[in-house]
């Protein structure tokens, strides 16, 4: 995933820089970068964050950035904000999105004359570095960005700072959010709407699928590229990874997951199976889904284990996976109190691989619970993500619902076969919610459904892309 903050200001740009990309670090794991422009000069610092908060490690370049513009990141993957001087002048440029015809674009960019691409450490190209490479094919810098949205596959949303002013790019289809806020002589730009709020921004403008514009103090926000009509936001911005002050298209993440809450215990009223003691929410993005459930459902809500953020502040994990497993574990402290002998309803954003809930499932029964009955955010996952930067998977087959189904179907799965799984009214959807059952050692198992998960967003349908439930393309 990743996150964008940018800004220009009559004064100095640096503070408000550096804490709204700060407010960004629930959306990235690696990497942090900041570059400022200042009397004609860029300036860049580039920091690992994987063990340590943005703030630690930028608290220093503070001190000795200058400029009234700026721009940075937090990013999963690649080290940004690039610096690029090209035949289109002197840039500074970052984004957040997925490549997914990256091998592609990379041959017919060396093709069309572009000597070399730097390797990251790990043998892949830099994405944002393609991205300027793209850029600069043009003539302008705004064909080059509108050439970007045309030929990638996947999503590509770009903040770009020239000396003049900055320009600010949403994806084609609006996958991710890109928003405006205005505070007397400043604007900014951001990836979540609440990072700009304790900084004395207002909202200003939300950008649209596709929208470019370009801002600056002295004509403020121009628009160089109208939004299109068609929009494919990412539903699971609001289940998990949007912060619960973000708002998206006008619906609060925070709001969003307590009707996830009341339509799961709504499901669940017509169930003589399932009568908890508490409900609760695994730390911390299942809690809201949570207290929606017992807000509805009458049922407590209670705390039975608590994630101790003193040394674990990170909401993201390591990408080795046995190291998450033991950090995960490490994460979330029981409170034996409230777990002995209790029939226990939790809920989590969702489930994945299934290791991390089965472990903690395993876990409440050793601390004495009586009962793990567990309700998920939102539907299985059936589908690996191929439109942003999200996925830890190698595989569709470390999701454990297509382990299941090559179990039970083999190593060719058809699309229609693929879809009765996904259609919660089938006989395939139920014996793969067994299986998942036994497997993970719950009580018991409901996936909220994907017409009851969309109706909790509450926006047009159309504008919301499913295709990690559904398999559903554009």
């Amino acid at each position: 995933m990743g996150g964008l903050f940018g800004v220009v200001s009559k004064q100095s740009c640096v503070l408000d820089l550096f804490f709204g990309i700060d407010y960004h670090s629930h959306l990235g794991t690696r990497r942090g970068g900041m570059t400022t422009f200042d009397n004609g000069t860029f300036q860049r610092a580039i920091h690992n964050i994987e063990n340590s908060p943005f703030r630690t490690k930028f608290e220093k370049d503070v001190e000795e950035m200058t400029g009234n513009m700026g721009i940075g990141c937090i990013s999963d993957n690649e080290p940004q904000p690039l610096l690029v001087h090209s035949h289109l002048g002197s840039y500074a440029i970052t984004t957040v999105g997925l490549i997914s015809n990256m091998n592609e674009l990379v041959k017919k960019t060396l093709e069309a004359g572009a000597t070399h691409f730097l390797e990251m450490s790990g043998g892949s190209i830099n994405a944002t570095e393609l991205v300027a490479s793209l850029i600069n094919q043009k003539s302008s810098i705004e064909e080059g960005i509108k050439f970007v949205q045309d030929v990638v596959q996947g999503s590509m949303t770009i903040l770009l700072m020239t000396p003049k002013g900055i320009y600010a790019a949403r994806d084609k289809l609006g996958r991710l959010p890109l928003l405006i806020g205005k505070k007397q002589d400043a604007w900014c730009i951001a990836s979540e709407s609440f990072s700009y709020v304790n900084l004395g921004y207002e909202d200003a403008k939300e950008l649209g699928p596709a929208e470019i514009v370009f801002i600056s103090m002295e004509n403020g926000v121009e628009v160089r590229q109208p939004p299109k009509d068609k929009m494919k936001i990412c539903t699971f911005l609001w289940i998990y990874y949007g912060y619960p002050t973000a708002t998206y298209e006008g619906v609060n993440v925070e709001q969003m997951r307590y009707r996830c809450g009341e339509m799961l215990a709504k499901r669940d009223a017509s169930r003589e199976e399932v009568k908890p003691d508490i409900v609760a929410g695994v730390p911390d993005s299942g809690i809201a889904h949570a207290i929606g459930y017992a807000n509805a459902s009458g049922v407590p809500f209670a705390r039975p284990f608590i994630k101790y953020t003193p040394t674990w502040p990170r909401s993201f994990m390591p990408q080795n996976q046995e190291q998450r497993n033991l950090i995960a574990r490490m994460k979330l402290i029981p409170v034996h109190e409230l777990i002995r002998g209790k029939k226990l309803l939790l809920i989590d954003d969702s489930i994945v691989r299934g290791t991390q809930l089965r472990e903690t499932t395993d876990f409440l029964y050793q601390s004495g619970a009586s009962e793990v009955h567990v309700r998920p955010a939102c539907p299985p996952l059936l589908f690996g993500c191929k439109y942003l930067n999200f996925s830890r998977s190698s595989s569709e087959l470390d999701l454990i619902t297509r382990r299941i189904i090559k179990l039970r179907e083999g190593d060719n799965v058809s699309r229609e076969v693929l879809e009765s799984y996904a259609d919660p009214d089938s006989q395939n959807y139920k014996e793969m919610l067994e299986a998942i059952r036994q497997q993970l050692h719950f009580t018991t198992l409901a996936f909220h459904r994907l017409d009851d998960m969309l109706e909790s967003v509450g926006i047009d349908q159309c504008k919301l892309c499913t295709y990690c439930w559904n398999g559903k393309e554009d």
